[in-house]
């Protein structure tokens, strides 16, 4: 009798299992960037014992005060990242003015040649999706598609030029309408831009910038 019960409790265990994994799957169909719905399952971050790629900045020899203004505009890009992840359109414009502050004051005159070609390759893009990040300070889902592109261009600049720290490299698959989207993150844990709240842990960490 005893084996009978403990048969029957295995058999309700596998039922239950497979019929959560089945709605987490068909739960997310479907979502993209500007309609998402509730999260009801875990997108993790690499795991620590998973080893990273490591990335090693292009540029090493970059002078201290173009270094400065760079890390001064990868941090206002952090702080429109961790706006959107919180869902706060008014505080990522903020971020986004500051950034395009810190872009105008670049003194391109300390780069050499091969740095400024690779900082010039960046810095209008970067301009532009700061200016309509800026000005839409009530409008998340107009802030978000700018974002996209704008890591885009981080992403580029701090493979060229560091940013004083560690970086890490991630990407939503549902951003963009299932296209898929990266970010640059200070931390390696998933927190989502794209859709705050609603799937804050949806992605995963796929390298170090150092």
């Amino acid at each position: 009798m005893k084996q009978i019960f403990s048969v029957m409790i295995i058999v309700a265990a596998v039922a239950f299992t497979a019929c959560n994994n089945n709605t987490a799957a068909n739960e997310h169909e479907g979502h993209d960037m500007h309609t998402p719905a509730k999260d009801t399952t875990q997108h993790t971050a690499a795991p620590d014992d998973k080893e990273l790629k490591t990335i090693t900045a292009v540029f090493t020899n970059v002078d201290a005060k173009a270094a400065a203004t760079i890390k001064e505009i990868v941090d206002h890009y952090l702080h429109i990242k961790n706006a959107l992840t919180n869902d706060d359109a008014g505080d990522a414009a903020d971020g986004a003015q500051a950034m395009e502050k810190a872009l105008a004051k670049m003194d391109k005159s300390l780069f050499t040649a091969e740095q400024k070609t690779a900082y010039d390759a960046t810095e209008e893009a970067l301009k532009e999706h700061a200016e309509h990040i800026g000005k839409n300070g009530d409008n998340i889902k107009h802030q978000r598609s700018h974002f996209a592109m704008m890591s885009e261009e981080v992403y580029t600049l701090v493979k060229n030029f560091g940013a004083g720290r560690a970086l890490y490299h991630d990407h939503c698959p549902m951003a963009r309408d299932n296209k898929g989207a990266l970010w640059v993150s200070e931390i390696k844990e998933v927190k989502n831009p794209y859709f705050g709240a609603q799937m804050l842990t949806c992605g995963t960490v796929e390298e170090v910038i150092q």
